[in-house]
């Protein structure tokens, strides 16, 4: 059987994907976590499979996190399983080291599927994600700058928008208040705007946050 664990913020998705995979044949929910900061100790104390993760779980402030856990724990293979645009964090969740990027609009069948051809080593990106890094391959340097975001600016302009201070995104991401000014400073040069309003608007009408 394949060991599974959910790492998602609302019981309602744990009791849906638990009901789901109760009497499959292949997969069984051997955990659950709702907090970031639990899933080092459940890895360590249970052998799991495949974790589910939404990026957005709470304690969960960096994809370098997620790093981490791939690192010190390689024998657990990531699927992301959230709600956030596909055409700029699915790049950075594989990118990262993730197996998948499964948006939640899609069937739990489709989950399923993913969880079985991951266990078998393969990577998993629906046809709207190849064909979004398909397009980014063929555009030119200024029309694909937007998607050459790193990971770190990515986070860092996703607080912006959400209204946070710099002072309060260097608490979440542990960094200094001058670090984030300077990720501030490059997001705004390589979305070609001069202040944080057209950041956030630059932002939104190219779906990276």
């Amino acid at each position: 059987m394949i060991k599974v664990c959910v790492a998602d913020n609302y019981p309602i998705i744990h009791q849906s994907v638990k009901s789901y995979f109760k009497n499959h044949t292949e997969i069984t929910i051997e955990a659950n976590v709702n907090n970031f900061s639990k899933l080092s100790e459940l890895l360590q104390n249970k052998p799991i499979d495949i974790l589910i993760l939404d990026l957005e779980l709470e304690g969960l402030s960096s994809i370098l996190e997620v790093k981490k856990i791939l690192k010190n724990f390689p024998k657990t293979k990531i699927i992301i399983y959230c709600g956030l645009s596909e055409q700029i964090y699915a790049a950075n969740s594989i990118k990262a080291g993730v197996s998948g990027y499964i948006n939640k609009n899609e069937q739990l069948e489709t989950l399923s599927e993913s969880i079985v051809q991951v266990h078998k080593g393969k990577i998993i990106m629906n046809e709207t994600i190849k064909k979004n890094l398909s397009l980014i391959a063929k555009q030119n340097k200024s029309e694909r700058l937007h998607r050459k975001l790193s990971n770190r600016e990515i986070e860092v302009l996703r607080y912006l928008s959400a209204g946070k201070k710099n002072h309060q995104i260097a608490k979440i991401l542990s960094l200094d208040e001058k670090t984030i000014s300077t990720y501030k400073l490059r997001l705004l040069i390589k979305l070609g705007v001069t202040n944080l309003v057209d950041l956030i608007n630059k932002a939104k009408i190219l779906q990276t946050i």
